[in-house]
């Protein structure tokens, strides 16, 4: 069995100071990925069922109350948007569609929460292997410059330290920058679920006038009722 934990120290003895800067830089980048990567499934919905319920609420039932309950039921920021744009019936459309648009942005930066430290790692990670390789280049040469030729034993351990923090670096990298596609290409997927849902939202509100669906408009008291357990349970989730 080879002693993959002696391999793992002597690595980072050979690479020199830039590995363990590396390790740190990994420690943090795999729990920001995993956070990431639970939030994301968490906020995951089926949208297609999500919206036919709000419209049976609101065009069936003629129901505002309905539609915010079952916003209440889901998680994520479709949901979240939905009830916002909910709260706000009745008013013009400058309004609702102002107050989508907030919610809309307060969504995204939560779930871009994390994104930048990963963009960071796998931007500066190959940096900082190439300054090992820097270094470690540097050291060979003056171990050439001290003893010559004679100890070719002392070059090698520079150029060693050179090629490990090169490798580190990219292994480093490489995860992480899929992880950010990965995360970036699920975001831009709850981008489009979100624009088809407020477009739905405002085209059932438009549909709801011409054609005189009279639904109760909810009162300040109860719109601002409403509103808090969307507070609580954003915040629920953020700590999930």
């Amino acid at each position: 069995m080879p002693d993959i934990g002696g391999t793992f120290m002597q690595l980072m003895r050979d690479g020199g100071y830039v590995m363990w800067v590396l390790l740190a830089f990994s420690i943090v980048a795999l729990a920001f990925i995993i956070e990431r990567f639970i939030a994301l499934r968490r906020a995951k919905i089926n949208v297609n069922e999500f919206l036919a319920k709000i419209r049976k609420a609101l065009i069936v039932n003629h129901s505002v109350r309905d539609a915010i309950k079952i916003c209440e039921q889901y998680r994520g920021p479709v949901a979240s948007i939905m009830k916002a744009g909910l709260l706000k019936y009745g008013l013009p459309k400058e309004d609702v569609e102002k107050t989508i648009e907030n919610a809309a942005l307060y969504e995204m930066g939560r779930l871009e929460r994390g994104l930048t430290v990963l963009a960071t790692v796998a931007n500066v990670a190959p940096l900082l292997g190439f300054f090992g390789t820097v270094s470690g280049m540097i050291n060979s040469f003056d171990a050439l410059m001290e003893r010559g030729l004679s100890d070719p034993g002392a070059v090698a351990g520079g150029i060693s330290e050179a090629l490990i923090t090169t490798a580190a670096g990219l292994a480093v990298a490489i995860p992480v920058q899929i992880a950010y596609n990965y995360f970036m290409s699920r975001i831009n997927r709850f981008v489009r679920d979100i624009e088809t849902a407020a477009n739905m939202l405002l085209e059932t509100y438009t549909e709801m006038e011409r054609s005189g669906v009279s639904v109760e408009k909810l009162s300040p008291d109860t719109a601002a009722s409403a509103a808090a357990p969307a507070g609580a349970t954003g915040g629920a989730q953020a700590k999930k």
